[in-house]
């Protein structure tokens, strides 16, 4: 990933956040010159694993039945950044378009676990996770779900490993813009209701 050195992201809090925001990752894999991409939400186990899992009928882990080194992508809110947010646009017009945004891009090792320890682990762990951070007391517990019928559920999943060997991480959020062009960029954030990216240039310090 192409990152100048302004936008490189390197708060480990930072990246936490736009994974755990934004969890449903783009994992790829690279299978003699093919390149198979799936959208896999995961979450972290620990800080060098992350856990996810697949439905059986998904063939990644009929290619990769011994593990594959995968690429997994997660990007938070993005903006169109119009010049005309620019206060010095006036000055000279020296200004074009350009993109806002965060990702985050870890290099790893992928392998798969069919027992049911591991796909009630995954599930429960993910489903804890997300129903408590969007429903807080009135979270869906698995419990709620008939025995016969997650047993069914997890009998159609296979669970995923994902082993970190290596992260990048890039926030490209108006940084190399004059104050009053962030601040109005950032103004803008909030007006449209883009608030990941409001709170993300609220947590970067402008001189």
């Amino acid at each position: 990933m192409y990152i100048p050195p302004q936008f490189e992201e390197v708060r480990e809090s930072e990246i936490l956040k736009i994974i755990e925001n934004f969890p449903l990752a783009v994992l790829v894999c690279n299978n003699d010159g093919d390149l198979i991409a799936n959208h896999i939400p995961l979450f972290r186990h620990s800080p060098s694993t992350y856990l996810g899992h697949i439905a059986k009928a998904n063939q990644l882990h009929n290619i990769f039945p011994n593990g594959a080194d995968a690429l997994a992508i997660f990007s938070s809110e993005n903006s169109y950044v119009s010049p005309n947010w620019y206060p010095t646009k006036v000055d000279t017009h020296r200004h074009v378009p350009t993109w806002n945004y965060q990702v985050v891009h870890m290099e790893g090792r992928l392998s798969f676990d069919y027992s049911n320890k591991s796909k009630l682990r995954v599930v429960g762990s993910l489903t804890k996770l997300y129903e408590r951070l969007h429903f807080g007391d009135a979270e869906w517990k698995i419990s709620d779900a008939p025995k016969d019928f997650m047993e069914q559920m997890l009998d159609s999943i296979v669970a995923l490993k994902f082993d970190v060997k290596s992260v990048v991480a890039k926030s490209k959020l108006s940084q190399n813009r004059e104050l009053q062009d962030f601040n109005s960029v950032k103004k803008n954030m909030q007006e449209q209701n883009r608030m990941h990216l409001f709170n993300a240039m609220v947590g970067i310090e402008k001189e």
